[in-house]
């Protein structure tokens, strides 16, 4: 699994690159704040059930939590799923708020 700096992660999203952001928290976390990743909770990873992004296996996809820990889980199983570029954001939204705001 890679890792991904909330920096370098920034830096692509102003580029204006288009990013499979993948947010794995639960749904009140993700309505509280989010950088606009697509919500699919790590429960629903841990049993596999991840139709809504399947078609996202060959290319990069960026998970990311609260602070790093399920998303880590999450890049794992998607790994064990088939998917081939999968990319853990460090710090996950605490240390994107940390230096960016929220």
């Amino acid at each position: 699994m890679q890792t991904i700096s909330v920096d370098q992660l920034k830096a692509r999203l102003d580029a204006g690159e288009s990013i499979h952001l993948l947010d794995v928290r639960e749904p009140f976390e993700h309505d509280n704040f989010n950088i606009g990743g697509v919500l699919l909770p790590l429960g629903k990873i841990m049993q596999l059930q991840t139709e809504d992004v399947d078609d996202w296996k060959e290319e990069e996809v960026i998970c990311y939590c609260r602070s790093g820990n399920r998303s880590g889980q999450a890049c794992l199983m998607l790994e064990g799923a088939g998917f081939v570029n999968v990319k853990n954001l460090a710090g996950g939204m605490n240390a994107w708020m940390d230096s960016f705001g929220g």
